[in-house]
């Protein structure tokens, strides 16, 4: 798919010489859905600050569909819809009415129609008339998001979309991102939730101290850099790994009835047969084996930390 935004050697230093993004360069394609992970700090809601023009990026370049965000800017942020991690709406005003004023904040032409389709996709239809003052905190979010697709926007960004709803409200905002992408809407996330991105994200990328470490497909980047371990459960407990198995590095299970193995699943050999055989000769019996997948989680820890760099 080509990209429909492109984010070239962009750089923010604020006034006392902090660098918040240190050349960031990127493509985001046209209906992909875009995880942005990194921890506090890592400069993930400065770079949608400056793609969405809250912010004047020091140098670098940002183009949306083809218009630059500095001398395209109206073409440029008509195709952007945010919202904010902060939820920030009008008490008193009824739901439909701030949805509606927020596609007038774009020179769109009023359609009831469009807005009451966002708004019953959003579940939000039966509170149309509602002060927001008297909705709940996901319902709030939902707002946010309808606001930010009254213009009928190209390029939604998410920034911290799930922050303090429970785990059910956050599983229906993932269906609701599921269903945008299936309208054409490219998404582009940020979350402290690293199972969110596991979800729902068809790329990951790891911010940290204002650089880019990577940008790569979910399934592909599992498959690289994640780890699979092996759970050999024992018939009977053993105090302590036998002598003849300690070349295989083996952790001992702490009731003693199982070991466990790590090794890389893209490697030539992965040594599974090797510590089947050497288990044999020690006299130890297997009473079940089990395999499991690192998660996108270590692979996170591990990059920011430096040890999967």
């Amino acid at each position: 798919m080509p990209a429909i935004l492109t984010i070239e050697d962009l750089r923010k230093t604020y006034a006392g010489g902090f660098e918040a993004l240190k050349g960031v360069t990127l493509d985001i394609r046209q209906g992909e859905i875009l995880a942005l992970l990194g921890p506090n700090g890592a400069g993930k809601t400065t770079l949608i600050s400056t793609v969405c023009g809250i912010t004047t990026a020091s140098s670098g370049s940002v183009s949306v569909a083809g218009h630059d965000i500095v001398t395209g800017y109206r073409a440029a942020r008509s195709l952007i819809g945010l919202v904010p991690q902060d939820i920030a709406l009008e008490p008193f005003e009824r739901v439909a009415n701030t949805v509606r004023f927020s596609r007038g904040l774009f020179g769109r032409p009023r359609n009831d129609a469009h807005i009451e389709d966002v708004l019953r996709k959003l579940s939000l239809w039966d509170k149309r008339n509602a002060p927001t003052k008297e909705l709940s905190g996901g319902m709030k979010r939902r707002v946010l998001i309808a606001k930010a697709l009254a213009h009928e926007p190209r390029i939604l960004f998410l920034d911290e979309p799930t922050a303090g709803v429970d785990v059910e409200l956050r599983k229906d905002m993932w269906n609701i991102v599921r269903e945008l992408q299936a309208d054409g809407v490219t998404i582009i996330l940020t979350t402290h939730y690293i199972e969110e991105a596991e979800a729902i994200a068809d790329r990951v990328g790891i911010i940290d101290g204002g650089q880019l470490l990577l940008v790569e497909e979910k399934d592909r980047l599992m498959r690289r850099m994640g780890r699979k371990q092996i759970e050999l459960q024992l018939s009977e407990p053993i105090g302590e790994v036998p002598a003849g198995l300690a070349r295989h590095k083996l952790e001992l299970a702490r009731d003693g009835c199982a070991l466990v193995y790590t090794y890389d699943s893209q490697a030539e050999r992965t040594g599974i047969t090797t510590l089947l055989n050497d288990m044999a000769a020690s006299g130890l019996v297997l009473r079940d084996v089990r395999t499991r997948q690192s998660s996108l989680e270590e692979i996170f820890v591990g990059l920011v930390s430096g040890d999967a760099r």
